[in-house]
């Protein structure tokens, strides 16, 4: 193992995971737009976020009530925090996990002020009995609360101050209908393209002072999964070797350079992501495989296989998914450089390669 994976794992993991690592949160604040002039990318979602917005500050009302659902590290949370910045009101931000009982959420929910914005992340995760309380409060904006046990017990309404929840998610699935059907602005965060993670990396070297040409922003974006918070990691440790094996500034060829070294291949694939292409491959002759069986020749959870590999791979047309398993696709034989069988289960598919 090298020592730039050794380093990369005990960071917190892969170099291109696109959830946030421990010590991230620091840096990123300092590169997180506070507007929405400053926000790049998901064009289509910032228009109608600033008509819904213009429209509500018009009215003297909050904003309606927000889904944001996409991959990891796309800026569920930077929106969040725009959100309430353009309405020119507080945030207060928690996460599904740590709302664990009633009286948390009661908690929350009464100390927010008139229009503030809520902001819950993992909302995909909230325990069921905190979730049922939300539909008032979402709804009508109150809170029923029921005290004490027995035929003694006794239903009490507090009003809340009407408030936005944003909520984010990774696993839109996984929310129930009653709570999805509460959010009258639904939208979901697409992956990046090159040209927009470029621009992400020119605004993000300016903010930290790195010195980086446009070939060398092209290289590091072609490689970063169409994520901008895998963009921001791989532009910091690609200064690393621009620092110690360069003169500063990083161009295409020192890119490249420290990219293969981290381990990140010319398609932006680390080395989970060809292990399980490998174990398609070699093992299973392409698939079609299940994922239960994926996970265990790996050493992987099905959850992190499905949420975290599978999308990117699926984004780059390595992989695919059919009601018979998982299925490699020709470019994932050629990418490894490893011979297609002449015949295999692939072929009524994908037909001949």
């Amino acid at each position: 193992m090298t020592t730039e994976r050794k380093d990369a794992e005990m960071a917190g993991g892969r170099i291109v995971d696109p959830a946030a690592a421990g010590g991230e949160n620091t840096v990123d604040l300092s590169l997180r737009p506070k507007r929405f002039g400053e926000f790049i990318g998901q064009a289509a979602i910032v228009a109608n976020l600033r008509t819904y917005i213009e429209a509500a500050i018009g009215r003297g009302e909050p904003l309606d009530h927000v889904l944001l659902s996409g991959p990891p590290g796309l800026g569920k949370t930077t929106l969040a925090h725009i959100i309430a910045n353009e309405m020119g009101v507080g945030i207060r931000t928690t996460s599904g996990p740590a709302i664990e009982r009633k009286g948390d959420i009661a908690a929350i929910l009464t100390a927010l002020e008139p229009g503030d914005v809520l902001f819950i992340d993992e909302i995909h995760r909230l325990a069921r009995v905190v979730e049922e309380l939300l539909y008032s409060a979402m709804e009508d904006f109150a809170l029923d609360i029921i005290l004490g046990q027995g035929p003694s017990a006794k239903s009490i309404r507090l009003a809340l101050p009407r408030f936005t929840l944003v909520g984010a998610t990774t696993r839109t699935g996984l929310l129930t209908s009653p709570l999805r059907d509460r959010f009258g602005v639904p939208l979901r965060l697409e992956y990046y393209g090159t040209e927009e993670l470029k621009e992400v990396i020119r605004r993000s070297s300016a903010a930290l002072s790195i010195s980086v040409d446009e070939a060398g922003a092209g290289e590091i974006a072609r490689r970063s999964r169409g994520t901008p918070r895998v963009a921001n990691r791989l532009l910091r440790r690609v200064r690393d070797f621009a620092q110690v094996t360069g003169d500063g500034t990083i161009t295409r060829e020192l890119a490249d350079h420290a990219l293969l070294r981290m381990e990140v291949d010319r398609e932006g694939l680390d080395v989970m992501d060809r292990k399980i292409l490998r174990v398609l491959l070699e093992k299973f002759g392409g698939g079609p495989v299940g994922v239960e069986t994926i996970s265990a020749s790996v050493s992987e959870e099905r959850d992190t296989i499905e949420d975290v590999y599978e999308p990117f791979l699926i984004q780059r047309g390595f992989l695919k998914r059919t009601p018979r398993g998982r299925v490699a696709t020709p470019a994932a034989w050629k990418h490894l450089g490893i011979a297609a069988p002449k015949t295999s289960a692939q072929d009524s598919l994908f037909g001949d390669t």
